[in-house]
């Protein structure tokens, strides 16, 4: 087998019910759970006008403004997954469009993560299906390959496996490891219920603000007397 030119299966998937509960949180609220480590980068952006995404990982690598393996993975995809394709951020060509995108709403796809072009713009935004992106291009792609399927890939060091979790929301996308989700979950539905409760305190007028004035303290800035 080609390294570089091959489609490979899965042999892991992240559960359905596990997904659902990751779909309930802030993208930010997972990666503060995620010590802030891990991210695809600012230039991923929502190309649809809104609405969250989670979601199992098919991922997909390609060279630059070529989309044939992305085709591939359409028809591969099973129902609740999100198709997650490096291509090395290059947006000089679209890889991703209008018709892509009804088949692969068609098949099942909840969401995708290209990290390239795509174009017909604005019927993503009234399709208002999550897709992410680096850019937008009226330019259109190449069908020649090479490229892999369900192999590891990387995002402005984000490392994505087949079967991870991919989540979404405005702020961006982030992969949750399979093997640490659990662990990650319940972090991050405790930074939710916290600062549920702060917003509460912060409405009543009783939000405390004392680690401010302890902080710089701390740090040796002088304050006034009060």
């Amino acid at each position: 087998m080609t390294i570089g030119f091959r489609i490979l299966t899965r042999d892991r998937i992240a559960p359905a019910e596990l997904v659902a509960e990751f779909a309930k949180l802030p993208v930010a609220n997972v990666s503060d759970s995620m010590s802030r480590m891990t991210a695809a980068g600012p230039t991923l952006r929502p190309m649809h006008m809104s609405g969250g995404m989670a979601g199992v990982a098919l991922t997909v690598k390609a060279r630059p403004g070529d989309n044939l393996m992305l085709h591939k993975a359409i028809d591969m995809a099973q129902p609740g997954d999100v198709i997650v394709m490096d291509a090395g951020g290059d947006t000089t060509n679209a890889l991703f469009g209008e018709m892509m995108l009804a088949y692969a709403i068609k098949r099942g796809v909840v969401g995708l993560v290209l990290n390239g072009a795509i174009r017909d713009s604005d019927a993503m935004k009234e399709v208002n299906h999550p897709v992410y992106a680096a850019g937008v291009t009226h330019r259109g792609p190449y069908k020649d390959g090479p490229g892999e399927i369900n192999v590891p890939i990387a995002i402005d060091g984000m490392v994505v496996h087949p079967g991870d979790i991919i989540i979404g929301d405005g702020d961006g996308v982030l992969c949750v490891p399979l093997d640490e989700a659990e662990d990650v979950l319940k972090k991050a539905q405790a930074k939710l219920a916290a600062e549920t409760a702060q917003m509460q305190a912060i409405a009543e007028g009783k939000n405390d603000r004392s680690w401010v004035d302890a902080a710089l303290t701390k740090l040796g800035c002088a304050l006034p007397e009060t």
